[in-house]
């Protein structure tokens, strides 16, 4: 049997009824709108327009999205985007539902779909949690700390993917019917923050903080925390964070600032903070201590001149080099030579260090070396696990108040603690009168100098080495003994291990779970100092007694308080009726002190509130790994010693995000991106006055301007929220980095603009009374294409619900596109027309209606969790099943497996069908014929029934078909056709005689041949060139084969393709 083709529209494209029915009514009231009746005249000319429109929509949309990784390539052919149409202006009023009575635009506008959703959203309360009367949650649990972005500066695309990420699991919990928290805030970010606003404050005036005092200067910071927290605030919600904002959370507000004073108060109490005279990384720039996690390592591979923050920018300083000079021995002629990278060091060394059993130097066991510079004798002592007898000289030089590794010595030996630095990178008195006042790289050159003029330098050379850098403000670490809080972290480390390992906290990616161990397993103790004025103030107080020697590094005499009334009570026990004063450390804690607390800090802990009881411990920490040990291992240590509890039940560490070039993003290399920018689209011009706003100096702007330009020569497009989410998700997995490219979230905006027309032409299909059966449940009286999209709707919703399960979130967009775009858009949505069109039975028609309404809507909602704007903005505009009076897709249910949509059978039936139109397409592709295509199936009587029932379908999908026919009888294929085998009992025919020019195909053949062999004869002269295969290199030599074999394999496929064409002629 064989059946004509209808006129073919692209399903994935055509547009949709305009204003078939009033679905936000709809929505509203739970039932479908009853619109006038229009004649029947007046429908069929409304008919013919829609097609007329769908054919031009059609026509201008054929755009493919980007694929994602891994996907086949739609086959669409690239065209124009549909026509701009008037300025946007979103005229809801805030927090009110979008009318959507007016007819659907031509085509996807993101600022038009993403317009009003949110404030209604918030409005409505959708996103707080389900609590009862008495305020306890009510089912299942899912709770989800948002990382308190810093107030620093406004949002980049690595925090876009942090939202796009929590946000899509967060959603997706919620349609799943759980009690879920997505609690939002904002970290005041101690050092970062006080080092833009200095920044900013000399840039604008020349004025340092203390040229303010400390209160003038925190009020500016004050005004800059409101200023960017609205900023970021706005961009949240741009992107679609579903938080509960009613408990939005600052690290420095009241409720929060009263943890950071209990923490430290209890874990001082308990001796787990105490304070010591320590080496501290030392931030001259700052004038604060930073922890190990806060620095970054500059690689140098040699002798390497470096500009440092403070200095003249024409003055450079060498690094990556070793300085070798000597030490006198005291009552001798000798000598001990010594190397250092650090020789402004010297100053104060306080032991010369050699291994025990060096032969060399045991004769001077107990001796000491005269310091050239300083009147000071230096003992020589021997230590075997700081000297390799074998490196160098074998003798080292000390410096325990300056050296991480020298400290160690120091307290070995007893050795004294020289510090010869002010904390402004000046020398001090212990330099000695020829150094005492000069800054420490400048002592650098005029200590070689000097040891020069004494006949005391032997040599200087390449070292490669890397120097400990300062993440903020770029200058050059000094270690330096300083009085400081700590914390004793390794009592945590061991009960962190012991619980991951137990089971309590899953993290994952596993190569993130290695790195915890590792890290944890070589746990230093923390600083929780710094040397600044914003931050929380160390609740800490020095209790200074008349008439007793105090050293302010001395544990005993501080007192900690909540309040001042406490600590003035401990002050009075501690003088024990001597007369006193109480002084308040100037100090601040940490950032991640106070980070370390959020968890439990925003449920009202020290409180027991219900909040703490409904959802602490947390379900999951979505965070980037380079963060694993900065603020998770600080939030798992105050979990365990404050609340006995592990913080939360899972880690998801996602990945970095760098430029498409793999670079790390940085405000110098112009590369930062503000997801706003994608989300609008912005001018090349407008990324480069961005960089006039910031802190960057002429040159740095100069080298952003130039990256801006060779990576956005045409700015950022316009992609919107929706695309940019499913882009960021789509890139994420278990990988370390993710290489950004703006063209991939663009290509998601055309897929955001298939769904629209696609959903547009779908609705064209209902009647406008088409009221949706009241259960989705298959009736079992589907068609066999309907089967089999409810069975891939099915297999879509059992994927995704196992990729959302183990946070592959780039195999669950992957499932999703494909879905959509392959099988419901490019096979179903086309396969409806016969189905629905004028010739179609009543019941034909109405099934084909409400499948391809439980796959819309289905669909959708699959879709939200990565796509909020667009999926509630197409699935209001749907009509409702009855009884169904949900207001918002977020709260609809998400699509799980049901063993009702399985159609194993129905599948491969008509997967047979579909391979059978590939093949005619294929075949009708390969011969050039774009019209008037003639198919006839050879099938074996046991094939052919199923296939004939499709032949509507199989000619509705074949692009040009005039005819698509299905047989079990040879004699009915007509000669002259080029044939498939697609099944071992089924063979498709393309009719080819007659319809193209044999001579004129075989002759574009033979040309390409032509050009194939040239290739190939170049390639074989190359290899027998004399002394090939001893001087071309191996892997030129391997690329040269496998250019031979694919020329020749080219050569045979356009043979037997000339000999195909040629074989009709006979």
């Amino acid at each position: 049997m064989s059946a004509p083709a209808p006129e073919q529209t692209a399903a994935t494209t055509a547009p949709p009824p305009t204003g078939a029915h009033n679905p936000d009514a709809a929505a509203s009231a739970g039932e479908p709108v009853e619109p006038k009746e229009p004649s029947k005249s007046a429908a069929k000319k409304e008919a013919r327009r829609l097609e007329a429109l769908a054919k031009k929509a059609a026509k201008s949309t054929k755009t493919p999205a980007a694929t994602p990784t891994g996907e086949k390539k739609s086959k669409t052919k690239p065209a124009k985007e549909v026509e701009k149409e008037e300025p946007f202006v979103n005229t809801t009023p805030k927090g009110q539902k979008k009318d959507l009575t007016k007819p659907m635009a031509a085509g996807y506008n993101p600022e038009a779909v993403e317009s009003a959703w949110y404030d209604w959203w918030e409005a409505r309360g959708f996103f707080k949690p389900k609590l009862d009367k008495d305020g306890k949650s009510l089912g299942e649990v899912f709770v989800v700390p948002a990382p308190p972005p810093n107030v620093t500066g406004s949002l980049h695309i690595g925090h876009a993917l942090t939202i796009a990420i929590q946000d899509s699991l967060v959603r997706w919990n919620r349609m799943l019917g759980k009690t879920v928290l997505f609690n939002p805030g904002y970290d005041h970010a101690g050092i970062s923050t006080q080092s833009v606003v200095e920044k900013r404050l000399w840039k604008a005036s020349g004025q340092t903080r203390h040229d303010l005092g400390r209160e003038k200067f925190l009020e500016k910071v004050w005004d800059w925390k409101e200023e960017y927290q609205g900023r970021i605030s706005n961009q949240l919600r741009r992107l679609g964070a579903s938080y509960d904002w009613d408990r939005v959370a600052f690290t420095m507000d009241a409720k929060l600032s009263k943890a950071v004073t209990e923490a430290f108060c209890q874990l001082h109490e308990r001796g787990t903070i105490y304070r010591a005279n320590r080496l501290v990384n030392w931030c001259v720039r700052m004038n604060t201590a930073l922890s190990n996690l806060e620095l970054e390592q500059k690689e140098l591979t040699g002798r390497t001149l470096l500009n440092v923050p403070g200095y003249d920018i024409k003055e450079k300083f060498e690094f990556g080099v070793i300085t070798s000079f000597a030490y006198p021995i005291e009552g001798s002629d000798e000598k001990i030579i010594v190397a250092t990278t650090r020789p402004e060091t010297m100053l104060g060394d306080t032991a010369v260090a050699v291994h025990p059993d060096d032969e060399r130097y045991k004769h001077l066991h107990g001796k000491y070396v005269l310091h050239p510079f300083i009147d000071r004798r230096i003992p020589i002592i021997t230590d075997a696990q700081a000297v390799d007898m074998t490196f160098g000289t074998g003798a080292v030089k000390m410096t325990p108040a300056h050296d991480f590794n020298d400290y160690e010595v120091g307290v070995r030996h007893n050795l004294p603690f020289i510090n010869i630095l002010n904390d402004d990178g000046t020398f001090n008195d212990n330099a000695g009168p020829e150094f005492k006042g000069m800054r420490r790289f400048h002592a650098r050159r005029a200590v070689v100098e000097k040891l020069k003029e004494k006949g005391l330098y032997i040599e200087t050379k390449d070292n490669p080495m890397n120097v400990p850098i300062c993440a903020k403000s770029g200058d050059i670490i000094e270690p330096m003994m300083k009085p400081q809080w700590w914390v004793n972290c390794k009592q945590f480390a061991a009960e962190a291990i012991e619980r991951t390992k137990a089971g309590e906290m899953h993290i994952s990616p596993k190569h993130s779970e290695g790195d915890w161990y590792r890290w944890l397993e070589n746990i230093q103790d923390w600083c929780i100092s710094r040397q600044l004025w914003w931050g929380h103030r160390c609740p800490a107080y020095f209790v200074r007694i008349e008439g007793v020697e105090q050293d302010v590094s001395d544990n005993k005499y501080w007192v900690v308080g909540r309040t001042k009334e406490e600590a003035e009570e401990r002050a009075k026990k501690l003088a024990g009726g001597r007369p006193y004063t109480l002084e308040q450390d100037e100090d601040v804690l940490d950032t991640w002190f106070s980070s370390g607390l959020w968890p439990f800090s925003i449920m009202g802990w020290p409180d027991k509130t219900q909040d703490l009881a409904n959802f602490y411990p947390n379900s999951l920490l979505e965070t980037g790994w380079d963060i694993l040990f900065f603020w998770v291992a600080r939030m798992v240590f105050f979990g365990i010693g404050l609340t006995g509890q592990m913080p939360f039940k899972e880690v998801f560490c996602h990945a970095m995000i760098r430029d498409a070039h793999g670079r790390k993003m940085s405000k110098s290399l112009g590369n930062v991106i503000d997801p706003i920018d994608v989300i609008e689209g912005v001018s090349l011009q407008a990324l480069h006055d961005k960089l006039q706003e910031g802190n960057l100096d002429e040159k740095e702007i100069a080298k952003a301007t130039a990256g801006q330009k060779k990576d956005f020569p045409k700015g950022i497009p316009q992609c919107g929220t929706d695309a940019l989410r499913f882009a960021l998700c789509a890139y994420t997995s278990t990988s370390r980095d993710i290489n950004l490219e703006i063209l991939r979230v663009e290509g998601y905006r055309k897929f955001c603009n298939k769904l629209w027309n696609a959903t547009k032409f779908a609705m064209l299909k209902f009647p406008e009374d088409f009221v949706p059966e009241p259960t989705a449940k298959p009736t079992g009286k589907e068609s066999l294409v309907e089967k089999w999209i409810l069975h891939k709707l099915d297999h879509a919703a059992t994927q995704v619900a196992e990729e959302l399960r183990t946070k592959n979130l780039m195999a669950a967009t992957s499932t999703l596109y494909s879905f959509w775009l392959y099988e419901l858009c490019d096979v179903f949505i086309e396969a409806t027309k016969p189905m629905t069109d004028e010739q179609a039975t009543p019941e034909m028609r109405r099934s084909a209606q409400n499948t391809l309404y439980t796959c819309l809507d289905a669909g959708l909602r699959l879709l939200h969790p990565f796509m909020p704007f667009v999926t509630e903005e197409l699935w209001q505009r749907l009509p409702r099943r009855p009884e169904d009076r949900t207001e918002t897709i977020a709260l609809t249910s998400y699509p799980v497996s049901d063993s009702d949509f399985k159609f194993p059978e129905a599948e491969k039936d008509f997967d047979l069908a579909f391979a059978a139109i590939k093949a005619a397409r294929s075949l009708a592709v390969n011969y050039n014929i774009q019209s008037n295509v003639q198919v006839f199936v050879k099938a074996s009587e046991a094939k052919q029934p199923v296939l004939s029932s499709q032949v509507g379908i199989c000619a509705a999908l074949t692009k040009g078909c005039k005819s698509f026919t299905v047989t079990s009888n040879a004699s009915e294929i007509p000669a002259g056709c080029a044939v498939t085998p697609i099944h071992p009992e089924v063979n498709v025919h393309v009719l080819v005689r007659g319809l193209v020019d044999i001579d004129a195909e075989v002759a574009k053949l033979q040309k390409k041949e032509a050009l194939a062999q040239l290739n190939l004869d170049k390639v074989v002269k190359l290899t027998k060139a004399p002394d090939y295969e001893t001087k071309i290199p191996a892997e030129v030599r391997k690329g040269n084969d496998e250019k031979i074999l694919a020329s020749e394999k080219e050569i045979e496929t356009l043979r037997q393709a000339m000999q195909t064409f040629l074989s009709l002629k006979e």
